[in-house]
């Protein structure tokens, strides 16, 4: 760990550092806004950028400083700001897309080409990732006339606004134009190099935000006759548990229900960030309407107005997306602890007939086990008088007088309590042997 020497009221300390403690204070700087210097051109594309993109971007940003000799970004960057003799360059990235932004004076001989009219095509041609924005914002100082507005727009109706206070005038009309691109035409009405800057990278913050927000509007769409029939399915499911006649229904309702709850969580694991994604830029495209102070132009919609219009629906259709997975997720759980209690209460019944079972079987065990218990106090008795009467006959012919059957008679009862006391011992014995030491 390194250390800082710090002199504070003459004292010298030495404390360690925080390994992150100066990119914390870099980070700030991040991202600065540009000096727009009017008139010129701004060219902005966005491109949506997989884990895979990041080092072939890189690459691809070296190679441009590489082809005008300008000093490249360190290893490991995440945002590039240069400018290359005729042209600045700027390149960002972010979480999920990347920006490169390209800003040129306005050459009166050429004033209809845009910021990429010197920019190598081979090179634009390797931009990796899909393009999410394309923007050309035209920024000058004179007011257009209403031909040359229209010409601007090929005749696009625009919204806009006077901004930064009313010393500018933003218009655009939100739609691709012939060449693919959006495009904004932004009047400098006394704003200085930084000030215009903050509004350009306020107006291109804008445009990408609003369209990164929509990126999950497609998905709601897609997601939407989906979840209508998983919502008609649950609703189907919940009628029939009232209908459930057979363990073999029980079972089968469970399985169909788990399928659903299974793709239910499959689609919020798959939405979860897009979803979350889209409120966050839509807060930001709100942030961004604030920070360039709008004030109304007669007769044209402010870019407020139109993207509470416009965009607003379409943040509020991908919630309502989210919020019935959500709300499907939770029915599913109710349904399915009804089912399961439904079948749990099934189970108690068939344990509670299975113990009635096995508790008649342990008494007829019992008896049959007394009833055997008897025929061999019985069977051992009678095999003991035999042997008995076998002694006395023999005693008999030894002189001794007595009648074998008398004595085998007398002696019946002592041996039938005999061998019934012998056999209870050895019966007591074996069920203490079986009881569980403790």
């Amino acid at each position: 760990m390194s250390e800082l020497q710090l002199n504070h009221d003459g004292q010298s300390l030495s404390l360690p550092i925080y390994q992150h403690r100066n990119s914390l204070y870099e980070e700030l700087h991040t991202r600065p806004s540009p000096k727009i210097v009017t008139p010129c051109y701004v060219t902005h594309l966005a491109m949506s950028r997989g884990e895979g993109d990041i080092q072939r971007e890189y690459d691809l940003v070296v190679s441009l400083c590489q082809r005008f000799s300008v000093n490249p970004p360190a290893p490991g960057a995440s945002c590039f700001y240069q400018g290359f003799g005729g042209f600045e360059f700027r390149w960002e990235r972010h979480t999920e897309f990347s920006t490169y932004t390209f800003i040129r004076a306005i050459d009166e001989e050429k004033a209809s080409e845009f910021a990429l009219a010197f920019i190598p095509k081979d090179w634009l041609n390797q931009l990796p990732g899909e393009l999410v924005v394309a923007l050309n914002i035209r920024v000058q100082d004179e007011e257009m006339d209403e031909s040359q507005q229209t010409h601007f727009f090929e005749g696009q109706r625009p919204v806009g606004s006077c901004v930064a206070n009313g010393k500018a005038k933003a218009l655009t009309s939100f739609r691709l134009h012939s060449d693919g691109f959006g495009r904004f035409l932004v009047v400098n009405h006394g704003l200085n190099a930084y000030q215009a800057g903050r509004l350009i990278q306020r107006i291109l913050e804008l445009d990408t935000y609003r369209l990164t927000a929509l990126m999950g509007l497609p998905v709601a769409r897609g997601l939407s006759a989906d979840v209508s029939y998983m919502e008609g399915q649950l609703a189907e499911i919940n009628q029939k548990i009232a209908e459930i006649q057979t363990e073999q229904d029980e079972r089968a309702l469970l399985k169909r229900l788990s399928l659903i709850a299974a793709r239910v969580e499959q689609y919020r694991s798959d939405t979860n960030y897009r979803f979350a994604a889209t409120n966050a830029y839509h807060a930001l495209v709100g942030k961004r309407l604030e920070q360039v102070f709008e004030q109304r132009i007669s007769g044209l919609q402010t870019l407020r107005e139109f993207l509470e219009r416009r965009l607003t629906p379409g943040i509020r259709t991908c919630n309502s997306v989210r919020d019935r997975l959500e709300d499907l997720s939770r029915r599913i759980h109710r349904t399915t602890s009804l089912l399961r209690t439904r079948v749990e209460v099934s189970i108690e019944s068939q344990n509670q007939k299975l113990l009635a079972s096995m508790d008649r079987r342990s008494s007829l065990q019992l008896r049959l086990q007394q009833t055997v218990e008897g025929l061999s106090v019985v069977a051992i008795s009678y095999y003991l008088l035999s042997l008995l009467v076998y002694g006395f006959e023999g005693m008999a012919q030894w002189g001794i007088k007595l009648d074998p059957k008398v004595a085998a008679g007398a002696a019946m009862p002592i041996v039938l309590f005999a061998v019934y006391m012998g056999v209870r011992r050895h019966i007591k014995k074996l069920a203490k042997n079986r009881k569980p030491k403790q």
